[in-house]
């Protein structure tokens, strides 16, 4: 019997985790696009509502004189995703297992998953992004002391044309990137196993990171591929990510299917 046809658990109860390689994550992208295409509807419902959501922030913060929190916040924006995406996961798991598709069932399953381990994790998604905004205030507080702006174009002088400035995108760069790949390990396979099996959200989140760690090199690729994606589409608006996101979610479930036996 070969690894990959062994029980699907270890005895800790864990999930068993596959190696992969570069091949598989663009396999994954492209079995994401095929998703997308073979339901582009559900796509393009679950990519709108993430893209007016960022909208709504980005006026919420212009509304409220805070144009200096607009970029931190749009870029923290994303770390969200995964929570949005559960509907993209059972799009495609419905898809992969050849069920129907139906939007009354699927908003019902996604509705469900407050009473189960994904509430959970809903929960460490917004405390992970919480942290992100209080440690850009700390940081502002820190290199650029009690300055005002009035614009973003203002904000965005300063940053870029000030030693402190530089030293705030600096430091800013090297701490949201480490908090965004705990994230991103925390739930890159926590969040499609947790609504395919019944499992406790913790043993899901160190699933998750067993199975980053295990294959460390193709899926920072991959968590490249989503930044670069997101990122791009987040540009006109964020109206890019009615497309990029369910692209993104759908090849996030066919990975997970190629890490977790």
């Amino acid at each position: 019997m070969t690894e990959n046809t062994q029980a699907a658990t270890r005895p800790g109860g864990l999930p068993q985790i596959n190696k992969i390689g570069f091949s598989d994550i663009g396999q994954a992208l492209g079995q994401g696009w095929h998703d997308f295409m073979r339901a582009p509807l559900y796509g393009l419902i679950f990519g709108g509502f993430y893209a007016v959501g960022g909208l709504a922030i980005l006026a919420a913060l212009t509304v409220y004189d805070m144009p200096w929190m607009i970029i931190p916040v749009a870029i923290g924006f994303p770390l969200i995703g995964p929570f949005v995406a559960v509907g993209l996961y059972e799009v495609s798991r419905r898809l992969q297992a050849g069920e129907p598709l139906n939007m009354g069932e699927i908003f019902a399953i996604m509705f469900r998953q407050k009473d189960r381990q994904l509430g959970w994790m809903a929960f460490v998604i917004l405390f992970i992004f919480w942290i992100w905004v209080y440690q850009v205030r700390l940081l502002l507080a820190l290199f650029l002391g009690f300055k005002s702006f009035s614009s973003i174009g203002m904000f965005l002088t300063v940053i870029t044309t000030t030693s402190e400035g530089l030293g705030f995108l600096a430091v800013g760069t090297l701490v949201g990137a480490g908090i965004a790949f705990v994230l991103y390990a925390s739930t890159v396979v926590a969040m499609p196993l947790l609504l395919e099996r019944e499992l406790d959200f913790v043993s899901a989140i160190i699933t998750s990171f067993k199975a980053v760690t295990m294959n460390f090199v193709p899926m920072l690729g991959f968590a490249a591929v989503i930044v670069v994606f997101t990122f791009v589409a987040m540009v006109p608006a964020f109206l890019g990510l009615v497309l990029a996101l369910p692209v993104l979610g759908h090849a996030t479930w066919h990975l997970y299917k190629k890490l977790v036996v």
